[in-house]
Order: C-alpha cells, then structure tokens, then sequence
C-alpha cells in the first residue's frame, strides 16, 4: 500500500541525503517493490533520488542482499573506471541511511533503501528494435564487466530463484493447498504446465550435468531494467540488482526476449495480441553477443532459444502459483491480474513454441 507524501517525507529524514525534497512521485514500472522519485533540483544536476520500500515477502533477507548489491556495484565502478569511462551515470550509487546502514527501517517495520537517480535517462517498458538492440548491449556488458567477479560470494536473495524443478514443486503444494480457493478457476493453465515439464527442466539438468557453466547473471533481465540515454539512446546503466545471483546466461538472455519482444503487454487480456516480434528479438540476440563475444560457450550459444521457453514457462508458474496463494508475491491491480498475467504468458509460449526453428536458424548463424 502507497504511503502518504507526509509519511514518505517521514522516511527521508533517515538518510544521507543532500539538499530539500521538493517533489514526489509514486513511480509504477515494478510489479514488487514500492518506489519513488524524489525531486531535490534541477535534474541537469543529478540531485533526485530514488526511494524503495523493499517487499521482505519476496526479500527475506534485505541486508544480505544489499551487500550484494554494494559488492557488485563497486566492482562495476572499478572496472568502469578502468575503461576511462565516468561512472556515475554507468552503475547504480547506493545513499547510506544516516546511521552508517544500507537500509533504514521505519518505527512500523518499513524496510527502505535509496538511490540516487541517474539524470537524462530512461528505461522503457516497450521499445522498438534500436532500443532492443542497446538493452541487449546493456545486459551483454553487465555480463562481461562481471566475468571474473567471485559468484560463489553472492548471496542468494531468493534461493533456487531459477530452478523449475523447485517452482514446480511450489506450484504442486499451492494446487495441493488451494488456500485461496482458486484451483477450480485454474484446470486448463495447470494442465499446459504439466504437459511442458521435461522442457521446464531442461536448463536445470544441464547445469547439474555440467554442460552449462554457472555465471554472475542479473536474473531480471526485463528491458526496463537498462537505463537508456535520452540523448544518444546509447545503453548506460543495468538496473535492479536484487537477484544477481550465480545463474545461466540462458536465464538471462529467454527472460530479456520474453518480456521484451512479446507484441503485446506482460498482462494483456487479449491472448489475440500476444506473440514474438521477431525483428525484436533477432536486435536483442545481436546487441546481447556483441557484448558477450568470446566468454560465452558453444553450448550456451546453441542453446540460447530454450532460455526463452524455459523463462516464459517459469513465468507461467509464479503467475500462477501467486494467483493460488492469493497474490502475496506480485502487485496486483485488480483480483484477476495474476491468472491474466498467467494465461498471457501461456499464449506467447505457444507461439515461441511455433517459431522454434525460426529461432534455432537465427542463433546458428553466431556459431559458424
């Protein structure tokens, strides 16, 4: 629930921030967290920041993770630093509370956290294939300037985040409990996810096996998580580090694809609408290897297209499995969004499940 201007303000005055807030504004992209745009100057200075109320339902463990977000950030900024580049509008600054922490907690258990806001910079929900290409540029260079970061150091912000085998089983016990009483409403989403799983576990069993390697990988990779320049359109910053976790780039790269090269929205009620774009796609899978040209495998390369029905499937399971619990995971707009979101998925999987060969040519030609 959105808190008041007055009870925001109430926050603000645990951190470190500089100058007077003079506006703001509830921003509505994250389907998680609470955030705000706090308004402190011009933007042509870099003063505002940005204000989250972290969901600890999702986030058990909100310290852990931002020393994880603190680890990755500073090595960005070295590594960025190294290249010549200035930093500041390239990786994420975190605002320490005024006591030394990472977070501050309000008197009614609020956990919160800032940012300070990257001036003359946008991220889209929707983006035609120039913008498509710089976010896959965008995600591709996370990967790279991370290669050699320690994955086995990070915390895991929400552990098996990307096992299937473990989302499914969570999706069993949510049918098995129906504490919602939701089942009923449920059979048909049920019935495609269970006639999918051996291609739902697919990724799983090939990191098990040792086919794929595990990477320092962002886990979240909607197009909205890469901050665009406004004036060159140029990829800046990579956004949202609250599950960087040890992970498959095909995880990566079939989330970024499913969300960003669907035609329609993530929740649209119209399954007519939905399906992959794929100029769309073909920009991101461009953008994506030109930056990680020369660390990625064979193996990943091939197996790039599974990533997409693996990530749309799992998609389909958290959707659904937070429909049957109630919703406690997702924001919710209305009692339906979650099976709306569940079933759209569901269409945008049959149709990259149509395209499958249109999708192996189009990655083959990376391998010759």
């Amino acid at each position: 629930m959105a808190l008041t201007d007055s009870g925001i303000r109430s926050v603000l005055s645990g951190f470190r921030l500089e100058g007077t807030c003079q506006g703001i504004k509830e921003m509505h992209s994250g389907n998680v967290h609470a955030t705000y745009h706090l308004i402190y100057g011009p933007e042509s200075e870099n003063r505002d920041y940005i204000l989250q109320r972290i969901n600890t339902y999702a986030f058990r463990e909100p310290q852990k993770m931002m020393e994880n977000i603190v680890g990755i950030t500073s090595h960005l900024r070295s590594r960025i630093t190294g290249q010549g580049q200035d930093p500041r509008r390239r990786v994420l600054e975190v605002i320490p509370a005024r006591n030394g922490d990472l977070l501050y907690a309000d008197p009614d258990g609020g956990c919160w956290r800032v940012y300070r806001f990257i001036a003359g910079a946008s991220a889209y929900d929707t983006t035609d294939p120039e913008k498509f290409y710089q976010v896959g540029r965008g995600f591709g260079r996370f990967q790279k300037l991370l290669i050699d970061y320690p994955a086995d150091s990070l915390y895991e912000s929400i552990p098996y985040f990307h096992n299937t085998r473990r989302r499914f089983d969570q999706l069993i016990k949510a049918i098995d409990e129906d504490t919602a009483g939701r089942v009923g409403q449920t059979k048909n989403e049920i019935d495609f996810i269970f006639d999918r799983r051996k291609m739902l576990f697919r990724i799983v069993d090939l990191i098990e096996n040792g086919t794929l390697p595990l990477r320092v990988t962002h886990n979240d990779t909607k197009s909205n998580n890469v901050m665009l320049d406004q004036s060159t359109g140029e990829a800046l910053c990579v956004i949202d580090l609250d599950t960087v976790m040890p992970g498959s780039v095909l995880y990566d790269y079939g989330d970024a694809i499913r969300f960003g090269a669907n035609r329609a929205k993530e929740d649209e009620a119209d399954t007519s609408l939905i399906g992959l774009d794929m100029d769309k796609a073909r920009a991101f899978t461009k953008g994506f290897t030109e930056e990680t040209n020369g660390f990625l495998t064979r193996e990943e390369l091939a197996l790039l297209p599974l990533g997409i029905s693996v990530m749309t499937g799992e998609l389909i399971i958290r959707f659904l499995t937070d429909y049957l619990m109630g919703d406690p995971y997702f924001r919710i707009d209305y009692p339906e969004h979650n099976l709306v979101r569940a079933r759209a998925q569901a269409a945008l999987l049959r149709d990259i499940e149509n395209r499958e060969n249109e999708l192996q040519q189009m990655v083959n030609g990376l391998l010759r």
